[in-house]
């Protein structure tokens, strides 16, 4: 079975000054007009599965205006387990908490695997590379613990490279150093990465090929320095790593920046061998982000073997009826799923005598 989220409690949170939801069937339908506080829902239930949220917001824009901090709190039970996540926010900070002990938001990051799918994810396939990485990585920080510890520890590690390439006079030894450090680190994320890629990658090209009726999708991880074989070791990447940072230093130091490693990584798309991002319809780019959605849920089952919380956040006028009915098929194999919607027009009256109907007022 695995955990469910049974309830989520918002105390001072954004537009609530105290709101709390008891979940009490598989498909949960919060509706409400716009900035009813729906999505500000999502959020706090990201922020309690994932350890953070899908909003770029500092603490100070997550707090009611006028409260000296908000709490947001959600119970998960499942397999004889129930457990609490807090998160306590002030103007400067968050503060998490496991069943009342204070913890790291890694700690959190897949306590239960959430899936997140709202209008935004269709720039991952029109928008930069960042984009792509960014859902690469935001899917294994919570199904693998270490790879959070492991991407965090680069990111560090190429701010401080970039720092001293921005003194008028790097030296030379200190970027030895550094460059040694971000080769290791590098190499060991990047062997992670083309695991889980490949992965995922044989789940979305599949779904895509049934969603479409039969148009071929594929799609390649591209390294930055070159191309790198999934079978390579991790010693091999740190060594093909160290050769491209020598041959850049020069180029680095001149940019005043890091221009190699999996920070600059991307990810591309081709149906029919075709880039999507420069010849994909809207139809096309939909259904690809709908495959790699249904992919990550069904990779996190097999990878932590327990079912996801999948969060549709307003996505569903985003679709059209032939998407949104294999969306709705594909969640009712026992998958909890929470749907903001302002039009419940878009579900079938069997979708609707199942659900839960949460509503949303502006009041």
């Amino acid at each position: 079975m695995g955990l469910k989220v049974e309830n989520i409690s918002l105390y001072n949170f954004r537009c609530f000054s105290s709101k709390i939801i008891n979940l009490s069937a598989e498909i949960s339908i919060f509706v409400g007009n716009n900035a009813a506080g729906k999505t500000n829902t999502i959020e706090a239930l990201q922020l309690l599965t994932a350890g953070y949220s899908f909003r770029k917001s500092l603490p100070s824009q997550l707090v009611l205006e006028g409260a000296p901090e908000a709490k947001i709190e959600v119970s998960l039970v499942g397999d004889g387990r129930k457990l609490e996540n807090t998160c306590s926010i002030t103007e400067k900070r968050k503060q998490f908490f496991k069943n009342g002990k204070k913890c790291h938001a890694s700690d959190i990051s897949g306590t239960l695997m959430s899936i997140l799918f709202n209008p935004d994810d269709l720039l991952m396939i029109k928008g930069g590379a960042l984009h792509r990485r960014d859902e690469l990585d935001n899917f294994a920080r919570q199904a693998n613990k270490s790879y959070f510890n492991v991407l965090s520890s680069y990111n560090k590690t190429v701010e401080q490279r970039n720092k001293l390439l921005k003194t008028e006079w790097p030296d030379e030894s200190l970027l030895d150093a550094w460059d040694i450090s971000l080769a290791r680190g590098g190499s060991t994320l990047l062997h992670a990465r083309l695991h889980l890629f490949d992965r995922l990658a044989k789940k979305t090209c599949a779904i895509y090929q049934e969603l479409s009726g039969g148009e071929k999708l594929s799609m390649r991880y591209i390294s930055s320095f070159g191309t790198i074989d999934k079978q390579s070791s991790r010693e091999e990447i740190y060594q093909i790593f160290m050769q491209v940072l020598s041959q850049v230093r020069l180029e680095d130091i001149r940019r005043k920046q890091t221009t190699k490693g999996p920070h600059r990584d991307d990810i591309e798309f081709l149906i029919e061998n075709r880039d999507v991002k420069n010849f994909g319809s809207q139809g096309q780019i939909r259904t690809v982000v709908l495959a790699l959605k249904m992919a990550e849920v069904l990779l996190s089952e097999e990878l932590l073997g327990e079912k996801p919380l999948l969060l549709l956040d307003d996505v569903m006028s985003e679709l059209d009826e032939s998407r949104r009915k294999a969306i709705m098929d594909f969640i009712f194999h026992d998958i909890q799923t929470i749907i903001t919607t302002t039009n419940l027009g878009y579900f079938s009256d069997e979708t609707l005598r199942s659900a839960q109907i949460v509503r949303f007022s502006n009041d």
